[in-house]
């Protein structure tokens, strides 16, 4: 029999924190307190040396059920579509006109918060409709 294992969704990005309080906001995530020692990450990235200052940043599910998003900084920009993306479900168990006005709301929340909607996939008779959404350095994921 396999063991479960805890997973981390580690994201290469410009701006690491940045993108981490994005996230935190789209999913009630929260910034976990700051190592011991230090009032505010701020502190703790100010004593780090400067080319590892704002390098990193954090963010998780405050019930701990949730995976813990990392977050870090690359030197190259993103340039082809993700091979593996989040899908912000907030839809499930609705169907039709009832899902859909479900996840525009929830769009309408997110570009709110910098994201970009990408594109509406409307109900098909197989899979059910979903939005495609770009965070705010252009990862993409769904609301579903």
């Amino acid at each position: 029999m396999a063991s479960v294992k805890q997973v981390q969704i580690t994201f290469d990005c410009a701006e690491p924190e940045r993108v981490a309080r994005f996230w935190c906001e789209v999913l009630g995530y929260v910034v976990p307190p700051p190592p011991e020692g230090f009032a505010t990450w701020a502190d703790f990235d100010a004593s780090l040396p400067p080319e590892r200052q704002g390098a990193a940043f954090a963010c998780g599910d405050p019930t701990g059920v949730g995976p813990r998003l990392f977050f870090q900084r690359v030197p190259e920009g993103k340039v082809v579509k993700n091979r593996v993306h989040l899908d912000v479900r907030v839809g499930t168990g609705l169907v039709g006109d009832e899902r859909l006005g479900r996840l525009e709301a929830e769009c309408a929340r997110l570009v709110g918060l910098g994201a970009v909607q990408v594109q509406v996939l409307r109900a098909d008779g197989y899979n059910e409709s979903c939005i495609v959404m770009q965070d705010v350095e252009g990862n993409e994921f769904c609301i579903d």
